[in-house]
C-alpha cells in the first residue's frame, strides 16, 4: 500500500502551521510535505517531526518572491546565483529534517526570453543543484504544473519533464508526478504511470477538477493507487488537495482505502 504524506500547506489550515504536524499524526499519517518551511527555523520543524513520529517527505526550494507572484526561478537567465543560494538554503532544512526530496519549481516564463535560453538555464541549474545534493543522498524533483492553475509556468507535461531528466543526466533528478495536474493536461493516467514511473520520485493526488478530496470528481484514485502498488512504486503519495469542509472530516477516502487494502483477499479496484 502506498505511503501517504499529508500536505500541510493545504490540509489542516484551520490550525497554525506548527500545530498541523500533530493533527496529521493523530489522523494516522506517518509523513508530511508542504510548500515551504522558511518562516520557521530548521530546529522548530525538526522538533515537530520528532515529537509526532513523522517523516519529512518533501518540500520546495525557495521560489523567489511568492507574494509577488513568482513561482520559482530555475529557468530564469540571470538569476543563477539566486537559484544556487536557494538550493543551499533548502539543504540546511533538509539536513535538519532528514528530508530526502526537494522540489525545484521551474518558474514562470519571463517575457522576451527565447525557448533555447530558458531550456539551457533550466538544464544547467538543475544539473548543478543535483550535483550539490547528491552527496547528501537527496533527490531533486521537477514538477509539470497545469496551465489552468498556473498560466505561463515553464514545465507542463510529463514527456517534457522526462526529456529534461534525460538531458540533465543526473541519477538523483526525478519527476514529481502530480496526477491532478497530469489529468488536466494529458489524462490517460494509468498508461502514463506505466510509461514514466521509473523516472518518478514522488506522486501527488487531488480530485479533479476542483482539487478537493480524491474520492470525488473524474478520476478513480483507488484504481491508480492499486496500479502504483502493482508497478512497485515505493515512494510517497502526497495528499495535496483543499478539503471541502475540514481535513479530518474529509479523510473517509483514506480510511476506506486503507481498510480495503488490508482486508483479507481484498481485490484491486
Amino acid at each position: 500500500m502506498p505511503r501517504f504524506a499529508a500536505n500541510l500547506s493545504m490540509l489542516y489550515t484551520e490550525l497554525p502551521f506548527l500545530d498541523r504536524f500533530a493533527a496529521a499524526a493523530a489522523d494516522g499519517f506517518d509523513a508530511v510535505e508542504y510548500l515551504f518551511p522558511y518562516d520557521f527555523t530548521p530546529t522548530e520543524i525538526a522538533a515537530r517531526l520528532k515529537e509526532n513520529g513523522l517523516t519529512q517527505a518533501l518540500f520546495n526550494l525557495p521560489p523567489g518572491d511568492w507574494a509577488a507572484g513568482e513561482r520559482g526561478m530555475a529557468c530564469h537567465p540571470g538569476r543563477e546565483a539566486e537559484f544556487a543560494a536557494s538550493v543551499a538554503q533548502a539543504l540546511v532544512y533538509a539536513q535538519a529534517t532528514s528530508c530526502q526530496r526537494l522540489h525545484a519549481m521551474a518558474g514562470l516564463k519571463p517575457a522576451g526570453v527565447s525557448e533555447a535560453a530558458l531550456r539551457s538555464t533550466y538544464v544547467n541549474n538543475l544539473r548543478a543543484a543535483a550535483a550539490q545534493l547528491a552527496p547528501h543522498g537527496i533527490t531533486l524533483l521537477i514538477e509539470p504544473i497545469n496551465t489552468r492553475d498556473m498560466p505561463g509556468f515553464y514545465l507542463n507535461r510529463q514527456q517534457q519533464a522526462h526529456g529534461v531528466l534525460a538531458e540533465v543526466g543526473a541519477p538523483n533528478l526525478k519527476v514529481q508526478m502530480d496526477l491532478y495536474h497530469c489529468q488536466i493536461m494529458e489524462g490517460d493516467l494509468s498508461r502514463r504511470l506505466e510509461q514514466h514511473l521509473a523516472g518518478v520520485g514522488h506522486i501527488q493526488i487531488a480530485g479533479v477538477p476542483d482539487r478537493q478530496e480524491p474520492d470525488g470528481g473524474e478520476v478513480h484514485f483507488p484504481h491508480l493507487l492499486d496500479r502504483l502498488d502493482a508497478l512497485g512504486y515505493a515512494g510517497f503519495v502526497g495528499c495535496e488537495y483543499r478539503p471541502k469542509a475540514g481535513t479530518s472530516e474529509g479523510l473517509g477516502w483514506l480510511r476506506h482505502y486503507r481498510a480495503r487494502s488490508t482486508a483479507p483477499h481484498s481485490a484491486p479496484t
